[in-house]
């Protein structure tokens, strides 16, 4: 189970964050000045660290930077209301691996956590994370992202989304994305699955789910 420190002095973020991260099944220890945040994380007992920028006694900043001089390699996804270009080039440069801005939707934030820890593990997918080229579900979670970047899908999109990840490459029939996607027979006069089809598209791009005439549908891998 992955240990994750969040540096945060606005209580009213950091228990939003902290519960988030514990109802996801990570252990989680809160700080909310830099000076602790930057002897916290230097310990080594912590696979990721959750920093804000304007924090009191020592800024986020100043602390990725110590941090960096000092070896430490851990993950570091910065999250702030300073969403300017100079400050997400300036917290990339100095170390970070991901920029959030505030307000931010937690679904996003866990995704990027569980990127983040993936690559620090070697690269390996989690348990319940589908992936098939640049598109990636969190079966828990129900988040999809395409492209490092989130995306929002209904139930039923995130249903057919799945149905196709976990045929990648196969060709569906409307007879199986129904059964597996609404959960009953095929009836020959519905046209519902190519409107959910015709949904994905939108949503993922046309080139992304090939007609394969007279057959169905597949996930192309881009």
């Amino acid at each position: 189970m992955a240990s994750i420190l969040i540096a945060e002095d606005e209580e009213r973020i950091s228990r939003f964050v902290q519960k988030g991260l514990r109802a996801a099944g990570y252990t989680t220890t809160v700080v909310e000045d830099g000076t602790s945040a930057l002897d916290y994380a230097s310990t080594g007992e912590f696979d990721l660290l959750i920093l804000d920028i304007g924090l009191p006694g020592m800024d986020g900043f100043r602390v990725l930077s110590v941090l960096r001089s000092m070896g430490s390699s851990i993950p570091v996804i910065m999250c702030t209301a300073r969403d300017s270009v100079e400050d997400t080039v300036a917290g990339l440069e100095q170390g970070a691996d991901d920029y959030l801005a505030k307000p931010f939707r937690f679904q996003e934030l866990l995704a990027r956590v569980r990127v983040r820890l993936r690559d620090r593990a070697g690269g390996e997918p989690a348990a319940d994370e589908l992936r098939y080229g640049g598109l990636s579900l969190d079966v828990g979670t129900r988040c999809a992202v395409l492209d490092d970047r989130q995306i929002e899908l209904s139930a039923r999109e995130f249903a057919m989304a799945r149905a196709f990840l976990e045929s990648s490459g196969q060709v569906l029939t409307r007879e199986q994305l129904l059964n597996k996607v609404w959960g009953y027979d095929f009836d020959g006069s519905s046209n519902v699955v190519d409107v959910y089809v015709r949904y994905l598209r939108n949503k993922l791009g046309p080139e992304r789910i090939i007609t394969v005439r007279g057959a169905g549908y597949r996930l192309a891998l881009l």
